[in-house]
């Protein structure tokens, strides 16, 4: 069992995904969205302190601190989750894992948070550049002062999590409790072919990202509205990266065949054919509206049958 997993709270299915907040969500639009998602019974948010640094005009830490604020107002952090992230803010000379800058984006992601610890700080990605152990013992030093609960770390290969393990190991580091790689139904080897066997020998879990395909598992996409000219960059994005070929197709009309039986939307069954994985802790997806957010929250009492989950397999084997 991981460690995140045996934590006093009972994790909910769906990680909700902060990248929109103070982005694509304004602060009202995030607080709805946070509002219901705890009203449903959610208590795991992720976010990072490079969210949004990618607009114009923001720096990095804008989603930290819509949450930050909302969590002053609000109220209720022992009922919460909260994850970030370090290692890829250019913005504050923060993208790297240097064990200064681990300790200060730390210092300047629980400012933001207006929080006294954080649940789960994950390195964002790898850093060859900085010896393993001290990256991790950056991190173990922060589980030591209490900023800290858990340990993650995400964009890893499967070499690299068994070499970071091996560290942890040897060092008496605070272990690894999750890892946080791209993983869905479309694109599958990346982490099934080893990544998986390494959460599943140490016990790490997974929270993926890009659950539901940059949108394209919500079934918002058909042959015919690909076929003409899709008006967003976002969405011409989406089909660039996961193909707009016959698995893609196939995936669509098992997800719909299921959806439709069940009386779910499509984004429910891909997020629950990822919670059926056996090292899958909970999926993370985003929301900019309470509207979007209601497609995503009948995953808490979704669980697909065998046959279900095989169909979804084959087609997209």
């Amino acid at each position: 069992m991981s460690a995140l997993a045996s934590t006093g709270l009972q994790v909910h299915p769906l990680c909700l995904g902060g990248n929109v907040f103070g982005w694509t969500a304004d602060e009202d639009a995030s607080f709805a969205v946070l509002d219901r998602y705890v009203a449903a019974g959610g208590n795991f948010v992720d976010t990072a302190d490079v969210y949004s640094a990618w607009v114009p005009g923001h720096e990095g830490g804008e989603s930290e601190a819509v949450i930050g604020r909302w969590l002053a107002a609000r109220g209720g952090r022992e009922e919460l989750l909260v994850a970030t992230k370090v290692g890829m803010n250019a913005g504050p000379g923060f993208a790297n894992l240097r064990p200064e800058t681990v300790a200060a984006a730390c210092d300047a992601s629980l400012q933001r948070l207006g929080v006294e610890y954080i649940d789960l700080y994950y390195a964002h990605r790898d850093d060859e550049d900085v010896p393993l152990e001290e990256s991790l013992g950056a991190f173990d030093a922060l589980v030591k002062a209490g900023k800290i609960a858990h340990v993650g770390v995400s964009n890893v290969s499967a070499a690299r999590l068994r070499e970071m393990v091996a560290v942890v190991q040897a060092e008496g580091y605070a272990p690894i409790a999750a890892v946080q790689p791209q993983y869905n139904l479309l694109d599958r080897h990346g982490f099934e072919d080893e990544l998986q066997s390494v959460c599943l020998e140490h016990g790490i879990a997974c929270v993926p990202y890009y659950g539901l395909a940059m949108g394209v598992l919500t079934g918002k996409y058909t042959r015919e509205s690909v076929a003409e000219e899709i008006g967003s960059p976002r969405a011409k994005g989406a089909i660039k990266t996961y193909g707009a070929d016959e698995r893609t197709w196939a995936a669509l009309h098992a997800l719909r065949a299921i959806a439709g039986e069940r009386g779910v939307p499509v984004a429910a069954v891909a997020l629950a054919w990822l919670r059926s994985r056996a090292s899958v802790l909970a999926p993370i997806a985003s929301a900019r509206s309470v509207e979007q957010l209601e497609d995503l929250l009948p995953l808490a009492a979704l669980e697909l049958t065998v046959d279900e989950v095989g169909a979804l397999d084959t087609a997209t084997a």
